[in-house]
């Protein structure tokens, strides 16, 4: 049975959830500037107004274009990324209220997560350039080698709480937070999310030495929408793992909604803050780690998972 505690609310609401993805996106992008500006030696400031700035440069920029490229797929590419980072947000509650209640919530985000393959392979595909597409060729290697593995690791809370839907998981946590004791799995959830972002260590897609990659032919608009579909990702990705590792809206004083905030925005900074300490991995190397280690490690998980459940049953 639905857990009554969760309400759907109207989808007029969906300007709110856009907004508060916004807001997140924002939030990553002048944390980053202000990365940026310590290790340059700059003013805060400075690094916080470096968002405004770079939007401000990409808006009055000219579109790039190349010989027969295929422009639709590659608006779509760039664009979607946007879209389904706000279809991945509809089935986190904010307390007691989420946009889509689904059944099926835990394998929803996970179609999102795959419908981003689709959307940086035509993003290096449509500009019909070299670079974009060794871009997209790389991300798609990469994906191959973290996709399974985050599959297995939403599948250890939904074990857990014998539900696929979001608001059951929410409500399995009540005596203890799932990454307290399904460590592995929130570890490669968190680098699933870093990958699907191409974002840090696993950033070969916008690599410098393929001249950035899928990034390497987009200016102006369409660039401003990808790396902003990049911030969005991450946040989506934050987002979700709140009610699906750490307790949802669970916290003492503040209200439910406060508590997927707040616990949203630390580890969304977190992510932002990996991006200048660890180096980049090379995309042969991580599928080897991500068939060998990650992989075995999180069906172990799950396993673990598995018995602790039909211990208590």
């Amino acid at each position: 049975m639905p857990d009554a505690s969760i309400v759907q609310v109207s989808p007029v609401w969906a300007l709110l959830a856009a907004l508060l993805l916004g807001g997140a996106a924002v939030f990553a992008a002048g944390l980053d500037g202000v990365l940026v500006s310590r290790t340059q030696g700059r003013l805060l400031l400075t690094g916080v107004r470096m968002p405004l700035v770079e939007t401000a440069r990409l808006l009055r920029q000219r579109r790039r274009s190349t010989l027969a490229a295929d422009s639709l797929l590659w608006r779509t590419g760039g664009a979607g990324l946007v879209v389904v980072a706000l279809l991945m947000v509809a089935v986190v509650p904010l307390g007691r209220w989420t946009l889509a209640d689904l059944p099926v919530g835990v394998v929803w985000f996970n179609a999102m997560d795959v419908v981003v393959w689709a959307l940086v392979w035509l993003a290096g595909w449509g500009p019909n350039a070299t670079h974009s597409l060794i871009g997209g060729y790389r991300f798609l290697a990469q994906a191959l080698a973290y996709e399974l593995p985050l599959m297995f690791a939403l599948t250890a809370p939904a074990v857990a709480a014998g539900s696929l839907r979001v608001g059951d998981v929410v409500a399995a946590q009540q005596g203890l937070w799932f990454v307290v004791w399904m460590p592995v799995a929130f570890a490669v959830y968190c680098l699933a999310v870093v990958g699907f972002s191409f974002w840090g260590p696993l950033a070969p897609a916008a690599g410098v030495d393929i001249a950035g990659g899928v990034l390497s032919e987009v200016s102006g608009p369409d660039r401003l929408l990808v790396q902003t579909g990049r911030y969005a990702l991450l946040a989506a990705g934050a987002a979700f793992a709140v009610p699906l590792f750490l307790g949802g809206g669970a916290g003492p004083l503040l209200p439910g909604w406060c508590w997927v905030l707040l616990k949203t925005l630390l580890l969304l900074s977190a992510f932002v803050a990996i991006r200048r300490r660890l180096p980049s991995l090379r995309a042969d190397r991580f599928v080897e780690v991500g068939w060998m280690v990650l992989l075995p490690v999180v069906l172990l998980q799950v396993l673990v998972v598995a018995l602790v459940v039909v211990g208590r049953g």
